[in-house]
């Protein structure tokens, strides 16, 4: 990025910054926002997250389960109990949600899939794969397909490729948006989504992001003047655009030095 662009995503962000100052609640993607790909919570936004915490709820969404989200996550997060009070997690793309209660991470509600269901989505994406020809990396890592139970979700390199892998196959070979189209036409009645840089997530219909918001509305007695959503896929398709129909405000951001800068341009002011 040159200086001009530089400067000018430094103005923009600023800009963006002032929604925070006036929100109760802040809602964040997971990979891309406040992690690079599924990776760890780096260390400096653990501190930021803390710090925040002790001034605002915080919910964080992704597409990931609970124990990812464990791993990912809350196990880098060391703040203190009363901090942990303020922070919800929705992994599944909110068809899970849970909150820190009496020392313990407690369930408020979890939409599983059912055998059945599960079974319709693997088999729509056997005949779709059929259908646009999908040839399988020759080196994948991991699962191609995991059962996150509320949530379906394809890696196209695996659950456990190397962010470098993923981003060149992003670059270079990415085919999700032909399969998506492809898969809609398989399950009418569950939602498909574009997820990270590998990603397709499938979840039944009308739990998508846009429903994590409206529970955490619910759930906190905010309306939406009182939150924001922060994620990096908020364009069409993208597993943050369902966000959008919800009418709260947005902010699209390009990776977690982002998340960074909107954070302590909010703790640093008055």
């Amino acid at each position: 990025m040159n200086n001009e662009k530089k400067n000018k995503k430094i103005v923009e962000l600023t800009e963006q910054a002032k929604k925070l100052l006036t929100k109760k609640v802040i809602v964040f993607d997971l990979d891309g926002t406040l992690t690079e790909s599924k990776s760890n919570l780096g260390k400096e936004m653990a501190v930021l997250l803390c710090a925040l915490l002790g001034k605002r709820k915080v919910a964080v969404m992704g597409g990931g389960n609970r124990e990812q989200f464990q791993r990912q996550l809350l196990t880098y997060l060391h703040c203190a109990k009363t901090q942990l009070e303020n922070l919800f997690i929705l992994p599944t793309s909110g068809a899970s949600f849970f909150k820190f209660q009496k020392n313990n991470w407690r369930k408020v509600y979890q939409h599983r899939l059912s055998q059945e269901e599960k079974t319709k989505i693997f088999n729509a994406f056997e005949m779709s794969f059929k259908t646009i020809g999908y040839l399988e990396p020759k080196k994948t890592y991991g699962k191609i397909i995991e059962d996150r139970e509320s949530q379906i979700t394809f890696s196209a390199l695996g659950q456990k490729a190397p962010l470098i892998q993923k981003e060149n196959w992003n670059k270079n070979m990415d085919m999700r948006r032909e399969l998506k189209i492809t898969l809609e036409k398989h399950l009418p009645k569950f939602e498909v989504r574009l997820g990270g840089l590998t990603s397709i997530d499938i979840t039944k219909k009308d739990l998508d992001k846009a429903f994590g918001v409206q529970e955490i509305m619910k759930a906190l007695s905010v309306s939406k003047k009182d939150i924001v959503y922060i994620g990096d896929a908020l364009y069409e398709g993208g597993n943050d655009f369902a966000v959008i129909k919800t009418g709260i405000n947005t902010i699209q951001i390009s990776g977690p030095a982002n998340v960074k800068y909107l954070i302590n341009k909010l703790l640093t002011k008055k």
